[in-house]
């Protein structure tokens, strides 16, 4: 897949028509699945290049400042999922080039002179331009005067409501990984490589392989059951802690993995974390012993829930 980080650079881009869709497409939900699978059959039906127009950050995290929603897929993790599904090029440029652009100026440099859009494929709801005002019926009208058409995606729902990443991001908070997954159409996992931590794990008994978020805010916390995909042909169980660590003085919230059977140094090894059921919350401990004893029940209610 091909990625472009700059509306500017579009220009040096091939100028066959292309299959857009838009958004920010933040955990790849059922919904922007369908987006995709509709984009594709157009694109087999008709020819051209599926090209997904995002944006970093995200608009809610642009538009937050210093209290961002909780992010469900890194840069690096939309990129992976959007090749996985087949889609050709990713065009992901800041989004303050996005937002500063008037809804017919983002028609006319975006879509037209930089993509050459020949079919545009976007959610129901789906807004643009300065100030959002553009909107479905502006991009209709614009299609129909610059000749490239529109699909309007209707909402993929579950139990009743529309799946968005918002809802994905509630069930996620609450420790309800099942609800969050049957959105997703997959378990809810993170994806980064692993570096050096302080070393009291291995200090005490559970070396941990410990993660990078590559986020400003992450949209689960507390212990969990986990598989790890990355360490060769087969996933590997463990027990996962994703917080502030409070214990030895906090910080930067990171997660740390404790493979099950494992002992093999990882550093540098890049891993995708399936989160399978959430355990407890993060705690404060008086000390590293009754951390440690803790530890342990975690890793045998981890191992219990990985069973069944």
């Amino acid at each position: 897949m091909h990625l472009v980080r700059s509306i500017s650079a579009l220009s040096s881009r091939p100028r066959d028509p292309r299959v857009v869709t838009i958004g920010a497409f933040d955990g790849l939900h059922l919904g922007h699945q369908e987006i995709f699978r509709q984009a594709m059959t157009i694109s087999g039906e008709r020819g051209g290049s599926i090209a997904a127009l995002s944006f970093e950050p995200t608009p809610a995290e642009f538009f937050a400042h210093d209290e961002p929603p909780a992010r469900l897929t890194c840069f690096r993790e939309r990129l992976e999922k959007l090749d996985a599904i087949g889609v050709d090029e990713l065009i992901c440029p800041p989004f303050s080039q996005v937002n500063a652009l008037e809804h017919g100026r983002f028609v006319e440099q975006v879509l037209v002179k930089g993509l050459n859009v020949g079919h545009i494929v976007v959610g129901h709801d789906f807004r643009y331009g300065t100030g959002r005002q553009g909107d479905i019926e502006t991009l209709r009208q614009a299609g129909i005067a610059r000749g490239f058409d529109l699909t309007i995606v209707e909402p993929v729902y579950f139990e009743g409501q529309r799946i968005s990443s918002t809802r994905i991001r509630h069930a996620l908070s609450h420790g309800n990984l099942d609800t969050a997954g049957e959105m997703l159409g997959r378990d809810y996992s993170m994806s980064g490589r692993v570096v050096h931590g302080i070393g009291l794990g291995r200090d005490i008994g559970f070396p941990t392989a410990n993660v990078n978020l590559k986020r400003r805010k992450a949209p689960v916390d507390g212990i969990f059951a986990v598989q790890v995909d990355g360490l060769g042909s087969q996933s590997l169980d463990g027990v996962a802690s994703i917080g502030s660590r409070p214990t030895v003085g906090g910080g930067k919230t990171l997660l740390e993995v404790f493979i099950f059977d494992f002992d093999a140094s990882v550093y540098g090894a890049y891993i995708t974390v399936r989160f399978r059921a959430r355990l407890r919350s993060e705690e404060n401990f008086a000390t590293i012993e009754a951390m440690q004893e803790q530890i342990h029940i975690d890793v045998q209610a981890a191992k219990a829930a990985l069973a069944q």
